[in-house]
């Protein structure tokens, strides 16, 4: 049991219950954790599948806390820290956020003198095999920010960025990255119905395909190299590689990326706004 560390979820969404199981998986005992949530049919749900407490009154769950993660939606965040205000400052625990878009100074007007992380998790952390950026606040020591990489580490892998704004570019590169790669396997099997395939075995075909490149991705080969290990000279990868590059695939890839980068920026600075930002995935 991790005793020195107890954990305040604020909100259980399917990120929250993702952080929750991947906790569990690798260590912390149930009664380490607690959820603040305001559903009734959730807190049921999370007491029943995990064994956590989860309550309907956030101070109840900020309790003994030592690190607060605020899983709730980006706009809920000001009258949520607003009205937990005095028990944050008394705790002062590490906050860490996994609300899109909430920049880590307007979290700081809400919580002052309060460490604070922001974290862009993705979609993939539902299965355990998540890609985490994370960026701490001036001034969180290096004790800290090893408690919130555990955290996130518990769903998959993770990387610092030094930068706020890099946030941006780390929504737009693994935050919406899943979608990408679905649409190109959903055209994959597409273009094996148009060439002849019934759709259930271009289906299987397409999905099996990206299942087993994200295997071989996670190996200590380059993706460069793996690239190179399927295509051989003159054969049939090199035929529709060479249809992609002069269909300009990689200025389209890098165009989609930018537009992605730049509409995660103009999101974010609608935090507080009536129209917040949403979670990409």
């Amino acid at each position: 049991m991790r005793a020195a560390t107890q954990i305040a979820f604020l909100g259980g969404g399917h990120m929250a219950r993702a952080l929750i199981q991947g906790l569990l998986r690798h260590g912390y005992e149930a009664a380490q954790l607690r959820v603040g949530e305001p559903l009734a049919a959730q807190r049921a749900s999370l007491e029943r599948e995990f064994g956590v407490t989860a309550l309907a009154d956030n101070r109840a769950a900020l309790a003994e806390a030592t690190l607060v993660v605020l899983a709730v939606k980006p706009q809920q965040l000001p009258a949520l820290l607003g009205a937990l205000r005095p028990e944050l400052q008394r705790q002062r625990p590490l906050l860490l956020s996994i609300a899109a878009g909430a920049r880590m100074a307007d979290l700081g007007a809400c919580c002052p003198g309060l460490p604070i992380v922001r974290a862009m998790p993705n979609r993939a952390a539902l299965v355990g095999a998540g890609a985490t950026a994370l960026c701490a606040a001036a001034g969180v020591d290096g004790a800290a920010r090893a408690r919130a990489e555990q955290v996130c580490a518990a769903v998959g892998r993770t990387v610092w960025v030094e930068r706020e704004s890099d946030l941006d570019i780390v929504t737009a590169v693994s935050g919406s990255g899943p979608a990408y790669f679905f649409l190109l396997a959903e055209q994959l099997a597409a273009a094996g119905v148009a060439l002849g395939l019934d759709a259930a075995t271009a289906e299987v075909l397409a999905r099996q395909t990206l299942c087993g490149a994200g295997a071989l991705a996670a190996g200590a080969a380059t993706l460069a190299e793996e690239r190179a290990a399927v295509t051989s000279a003159g054969g049939t990868t090199a035929a529709a590689l060479a249809v992609l590059a002069a269909g300009g695939f990689d200025k389209l890839v890098g165009a989609a990326v930018a537009a992605a980068t730049r509409r995660s920026a103009e999101l974010a600075a609608q935090f507080g706004a009536a129209d917040p930002p949403a979670r990409p995935d």
